[in-house]
């Protein structure tokens, strides 16, 4: 795994948290008990935050960056709440994803934007700066629309894909 410092900043990686070898981590990046990050994600903390909860996965391919506070930008933080799974190939900028998320593969959620609890964002999706994504729906396309409310099952796939990552992840830390 590449834990790299930037500057005076150390990731604070969570004993049960893993970061597979081929991931980069650096800088101000914080991962809670039992997150996993996945082959070739990068979460570059380097000019903001970037928070990964408890059970969350961040899956092969994934980039996690911020924005840097300036005189044009108070700044935006990348936080991951609990028992959320980022897709392959996910692109989060300096976004907020709630708990019990689903982020589909290949989408892309930019600066500001806000994905409530208990939403899941279709794959190849485009969440566009500051929008905010209301919690119990599907969202699907480029840019996002609200598609329809999630069912009973679907919500309950949250946690157990969260879950179902946890148990990957104890798996590969017990072969290692």
């Amino acid at each position: 795994m590449t834990i790299r410092n930037y500057l005076t900043f150390s990731p604070v990686l969570a004993k049960t948290s893993w970061v597979d070898e081929s991931a980069v981590v650096i800088g101000k990046c914080v991962l809670h008990e039992d997150a996993s990050v996945w082959p070739n994600a990068t979460l570059r903390g380097d000019v903001n935050d970037i928070v990964i909860g408890e059970r969350s996965n961040v899956q092969d391919g994934s980039v996690l960056h911020t924005t840097h506070e300036s005189a044009a930008s108070k700044g935006s933080k990348c936080i991951v709440g609990n028992d959320v799974t980022i897709g392959h190939n996910v692109v989060l900028h300096g976004c907020v994803i709630e708990d019990e998320c689903l982020i589909g593969m290949g989408s892309v959620v930019l600066d500001n934007a806000v994905v409530q609890k208990n939403v899941l964002v279709g794959a190849n999706s485009l969440v566009p700066p500051g929008k905010v994504l209301e919690s119990g729906y599907l969202y699907v396309g480029s840019p996002v629309k609200q598609a329809r409310a999630l069912t009973e099952k679907e919500l309950a796939f949250f946690k157990y894909s969260a879950q179902h990552y946890v148990k990957l992840k104890n798996d590969y830390q017990q072969a290692e």
